[in-house]
């Protein structure tokens, strides 16, 4: 695997490599050991999965806060995605930056969230689906969310003819500033 340190510290994109033959490929997209050496988190509490029928579902920006903080490692199993990663700790240098990176089923990438940072995704396809793996269990009190367009982030969403974004997302403030 490839570990691919992003703008945001702690954030990776991780990469696959591949071997293939005339039946296909195989590749190894988790290792306790070599996650170990890049200092992340080895221990999983519970998987989740995000299905999403059309192509222009927005979900985020989520995270959950102290001392309930969560990692996450996602990566996308159906169709394709644009993940978004913010960093939502004020006291950060990086406070308020993103990155963005496409998850497809075809490309295998997957990205390594720590704790405190802000996660959100948009669908680029009918029937995507991502695959969660979470640090902690999810506590509804720790729940916590940013506007998806909220002015200060600027996150470059890609244009669409129509987002679906649940009410719940739509009602998120802006992050302090």
């Amino acid at each position: 695997m490839l570990f691919l340190p992003t703008e945001l510290p702690g954030v990776f994109v991780i990469e696959p490599e591949p071997t293939g033959d005339d039946r296909g490929l195989f590749a190894r997209t988790y290792c306790a050991e070599e996650f170990a050496r890049h200092g992340l988190c080895t221990q999983w509490a519970q998987c989740n999965v995000s299905f999403n029928t059309r192509a222009g579902t927005l979900r985020g920006m989520h995270w959950q806060a102290a001392p309930d903080e969560e990692v996450k490692l996602v990566r996308c199993t159906a169709g394709a995605a644009l993940d978004v990663v913010a960093d939502a700790r004020p006291d950060s240098p990086t406070y308020r930056k993103w990155v963005a990176v496409e998850l497809t089923a075809a490309n295998r990438r997957a990205v390594y969230i720590p704790g405190g940072y802000a996660h959100g995704f948009q669908t680029r396809a009918d029937g995507t689906e991502l695959f969660y793996q979470m640090s902690a269990f999810y506590v509804p009190g720790a729940a916590r969310g940013a506007r998806w367009d909220d002015p200060a982030l600027g996150i470059a969403w890609p244009p669409c003819d129509r987002r679906v974004i649940a009410p719940r997302d739509l009602s998120f403030p802006d992050l302090p500033t």
